[in-house]
């Protein structure tokens, strides 16, 4: 994908609108930080945009985040250090900027 062809972000990555993102714009925002997405990281994009169509918000805070993927991915999923290890960083703000959500309200 050229530059010219990514969708207009705001200074923090995220994109503008949440109309505008693909897989293939997910994978140069994930690059972006340097991550190679996976299966594994695919499994909780997937889950944030479903997330996001059924709240209409992204995870609000880290906390909310990992009681959401646990609920709905379980145990092993929903937890601090498996979505440190794929998201890195603060895990909701990363994971919402690649799958194309706004910024979590909370997050720093």
């Amino acid at each position: 994908m050229t530059e010219s062809v990514m969708p207009d972000r705001n200074n923090e990555g995220f994109l503008e609108s949440a109309h505008d993102w693909t897989p293939e714009v997910a994978t140069v925002i994930a690059e972006d930080d340097h991550i190679k997405l996976n299966e594994k990281h695919w499994e909780i994009i997937e889950f944030l945009r479903l997330f996001y169509k059924e709240h209409e918000i992204s995870p609000p805070s880290n906390r909310l985040f990992v009681k959401s993927v646990k609920d709905a991915l379980g145990e092993d999923k929903g937890n601090s250090i498996y979505l440190m290890q794929l998201f890195p960083g603060t895990p909701a703000k990363t994971a919402c900027r690649i799958a194309g959500l706004p910024r979590p309200t909370n997050c720093l």
